[in-house]
């Protein structure tokens, strides 16, 4: 007998920002000259009796290394929504780049979730590029196979689902094994696309982000993203930051960088 749907509560936290032009969001360019920046986000899917974390970004010490700013701590925006770092227990890494797998001392208690192509791209070949390689952080990556010898790492190969309500799903294309999040939440199903597209922008018009592996996976992957949700408006990407103009914060100290994403967006 297949088990209810739960419905989630999804938080996006926003806790790195960057200002750049739009040319350097897509491939071939843009025609506009004007700033188009990006936010940098976590998101936690708090359910009944767990809660799931998705990605677990970059510290500041990173982030001044690559020339973003950190806005709020990670810990600091879990903690703004009632969630203990360290208590933790379940981490889904869409992929492996630097700022979505981050931290790597902030969860010691967690398991986490990533798919077999993900690991064998940033530990094999084509590591040897240093185009494909410099989203990487090297000890972001020695730290997960420590994980896996220490038997915190749960692989997928392909859609998994993780709980009733909770799923994840290969697309690749940004990475070799960038995986989405598709949560079941009272207004349906979302998606959280992370880098599937950056930006809303990207999937609407179909024009690819520059930093890709596949592009054919990646524009593959604006379909895939788009049949996974209950429609355009339940599919969030990765670092738009009109995601936080156009869903409601859940109190008045975290208006602008913490949003929740299973509410009916404005």
């Amino acid at each position: 007998m297949t088990s209810p749907l739960e419905n989630y509560k999804i938080y996006a936290i926003k806790y790195a920002h960057h200002d750049r032009p739009a040319s350097a969001n897509f491939i071939g360019g843009d025609p506009h000259d004007v700033s188009m920046p990006l936010d940098y986000f976590v998101w936690a899917v708090v359910g009944e009796g767990r809660t799931w974390l998705v990605d677990t970004g970059f510290d500041p010490a990173v982030g001044n290394r690559r020339g973003r700013t950190t806005t709020h701590r990670v810990e600091e925006g879990l903690q703004a929504i009632g969630i203990r770092a360290d208590s933790v227990e379940d981490v889904i890494v869409t992929h492996m780049h630097y700022d979505h797998a981050g931290n790597r001392e902030l969860f010691p208690k967690a398991r986490y979730h990533m798919q077999d192509r993900e690991m064998a791209y940033c530990t094999g070949r084509c590591m040897c590029h240093r185009e494909l390689r410099h989203p990487f952080n090297p000890d972001d990556v020695k730290t997960m196979v420590g994980r896996v010898f220490d038997g915190r790492v749960q692989f997928h190969d392909g859609t998994s689902q993780l709980a009733p309500g909770l799923s994840v799903h290969l697309v690749g294309g940004h990475t070799n094994g960038l995986q989405v999040a598709r949560v079941h939440t009272e207004r349906g199903w979302v998606v959280l696309a992370s880098d599937a597209s950056h930006l809303y922008a990207n999937m609407e018009q179909e024009r690819p982000f520059p930093a890709v592996y596949n592009i054919g996976d990646m524009l593959e992957g604006y379909r895939i993203v788009h049949e996974l949700a209950d429609s355009p408006q339940h599919v969030v990407p990765g670092h738009d930051p009109d995601v936080l103009r156009r869903y409601p914060s859940p109190g008045k100290d975290t208006q602008d960088w913490i949003v929740r994403l299973d509410a009916v967006p404005r």
